[in-house]
């Protein structure tokens, strides 16, 4: 079991150090916190996950529905530049 690069006999002299500075009384309630810590910040990073992607959806939609609008303007504008005669100084 190895996890973040810290192995079984690691994480037991962890353990065994947060028990003699915390007490068995204490431990729990710290473990408690650190867990719903963890939980909290899960759920905001899927909540900012979801918040991006729902913009990303909206810009998305934004230059699908504008891109046939602008291709019509452009080619209004090249129909009335062709029509149009240049003015010449007199």
């Amino acid at each position: 079991m190895n996890i973040f690069g810290i192995g079984l006999p690691e994480m037991a002299v962890i353990l065994v150090l947060a028990l003699l500075i915390f007490g068995p009384k204490k431990l729990p309630e710290i473990g408690r916190s650190l867990g719903k810590a963890i939980r909290g910040f899960q759920q905001a990073s899927s909540e900012f996950e979801n918040e991006f992607k729902r913009e990303a959806q909206q810009l998305e939609q934004a230059v699908k529905t504008s891109s046939p609008v602008k291709s019509a303007e452009v080619a209004a504008n090249k129909a009335e530049n062709s029509t149009a005669s240049p003015s010449q100084p007199g």
